[in-house]
């Protein structure tokens, strides 16, 4: 029977990762079980910074985004020595299960210690939803409002001066925050790793657009690491009507108090960990497929496909 949850957060944060830490800390206090919150991720494991956590340390956090453990990457995980340190951490307070919340590094590290004998469970927390195992992650809502919200303003300056807005958004090689962003926003190009980057195909779209549409400005959303934005600002500006302007969104998706849905899901799937703790299951992950909560092995999430987003990418294309 577990006696002592550890729970922290990898990676880079994201809005609700501080109501998954209310949920998994609230459902194990009401079945007897301790909880430790553990600072700065696997790093702060390694150093040993974990402290028991009471109800009061989980009140009023819900509504707040980022995470009060903090959260960091520790890429030297990997390596065994380190892990077996982490390990005698563990065994030092006593904790024999552990919920990390965080994207797929965060799920090898929970996969690693649950080989080494402590049942570790993992939520997806990251606003790229790059994770296969769950249609959506934690904190993606909330990262989709800001970037529509900073779209929609800027679509108000761009059509006031025949101006074409080219927007970086975040997703580290997942498209799913530029397609949906642009879907919102009625954007008139999305450029993610599903569509791929054809330099002459953009600027002859935009020319159309300019040209023969006569649209006054223009609105084209790309994920991260694709191109680079402000370069292609300078094409369109030389090769179209439009005039181009590049903005990152940056650090900005990242921030702010989750949304209503973010803070469901996470509730629920910390609420999920718990239980499946509480059984004596380790080395699972738990996600939402088809609007139910859910709980696979690591290793199938991480070998899984990601769902097809082709449906919506044809809707785009409807919309333009």
């Amino acid at each position: 029977m577990v006696r002592k949850i550890g729970i922290l957060c990898s990676g880079g944060d994201a809005p609700g990762m501080n109501a998954a830490i209310r949920a998994v800390t609230r459902v194990a206090l009401n079945n007897g079980i301790e909880i430790y919150g553990i600072h700065d991720g696997y790093k702060g494991l390694l150093e040993g910074s974990m402290y028991p956590m009471v109800r009061s340390d989980v009140s009023d956090i819900l509504d707040r985004g980022g995470t009060k453990l903090g959260s960091a990457r520790l890429p030297e995980f990997k390596e065994e020595a380190v892990q077996d340190k982490c390990l005698q951490q563990l065994q030092r307070v006593g904790i024999d299960a552990l919920v990390v919340i965080g994207g797929d590094g965060s799920y090898r590290g929970a996969q690693a210690l649950t080989k080494k004998g402590v049942n570790c469970i993992g939520l997806p927390g990251t606003i790229d939803n790059d994770i296969a195992g769950t249609d959506y992650t934690i904190g993606f809502d909330t990262a989709l409002h800001t970037c529509v919200e900073c779209v929609d303003k800027l679509r108000d300056t761009s059509s006031s001066h025949h101006r074409c807005s080219i927007v970086e958004v975040m997703g580290n090689h997942c498209g799913d925050l530029a397609l949906y962003t642009a879907l919102c926003c009625g954007a008139e190009l999305v450029i993610s790793p599903d569509t791929g980057y054809d330099e002459l195909e953009v600027l002859e779209k935009l020319r159309y657009l300019g040209e023969a549409v006569k649209k006054n400005h223009a609105i084209v959303i790309v994920t991260e690491k694709i191109v680079d934005c402000d370069m292609l600002a300078r094409k369109v500006s030389q090769n179209t009507g439009f005039s181009g302007r590049a903005t990152v969104l940056g650090h900005i998706q990242r921030g702010g108090s989750p949304t209503p849905k973010d803070r469901l899901l996470a509730s629920q799937m910390g609420e999920k960990a718990v239980d499946l703790l509480m059984e004596g299951i380790g080395g699972q992950c738990v996600g939402i497929i088809d609007d139910e909560i859910t709980a696979m092995p690591i290793q199938e999430a991480l070998e899984r496909p990601r769902r097809s987003r082709k449906r919506l990418y044809r809707l785009f294309e409807r919309l333009v």
